[in-house]
């Protein structure tokens, strides 16, 4: 006769299995709960569709409105009296303008030049060495740092100022 002890052992092992046994069912059952109530509903994207059909609309609207504005004359402030005119004439206007001026040469480039590393702003007093004894250099002053050269040329140094180009004095139509 199998005693009490073998019989628990048997109770609590199956204890668990039947409690992941009902939990797989619980999910199978919230499952089919879930695709009863999906299932039928149509699954057609026309949401996707119109909102496809307002950015194509949007699009269109804005290069037509750009389309209008790039081949027309208007006002773009009446007040101040400033006006657009179509692309094309502006094109002309300028190349038109271009080919009236003279070409003006172009001056010097100035190259920077490579900057030296920074030197501290006031030098730090020498500290002995660790293994050195303070007896060795009671009154050793500290070492200057080396005198750093100008960052930019200036212009006694025999060279001229760089030159900008000025722009063209405007012409009276």
């Amino acid at each position: 006769m199998p005693d009490a002890e073998s019989l628990r052992q048997v109770a609590h092992s199956r204890a668990p299995l039947s409690t992941w046994v009902g939990i797989v069912l619980l999910f199978a059952l919230f499952g089919i709960i879930v695709l009863a109530v999906i299932g039928p509903a149509p699954r057609g994207s026309t949401y996707e569709e119109t909102r496809a059909k307002k950015r194509m609309e949007n699009l269109k609207t804005v290069r037509d409105e750009a389309t209008k504005t790039l081949t027309t004359y208007g006002w773009i402030d009446k007040t101040k009296g400033i006006a657009h005119i179509p692309i094309d004439r502006a094109m002309g206007l300028t190349v038109a303008d271009l080919a009236q001026q003279k070409p003006v040469p172009a001056g010097p480039i100035a190259t920077p030049e490579p900057q030296a590393p920074a030197a501290p702003a006031s030098p730090a007093p020498a500290s002995p060495a660790p293994g050195a004894s303070p007896q060795t250099s009671p009154a050793r002053p500290a070492a200057s740092p080396p005198a750093q050269a100008p960052a930019s040329p200036s212009p006694a140094a025999g060279q001229p100022p760089p030159v900008s180009p000025s722009p063209a004095p405007a012409k009276n139509l």
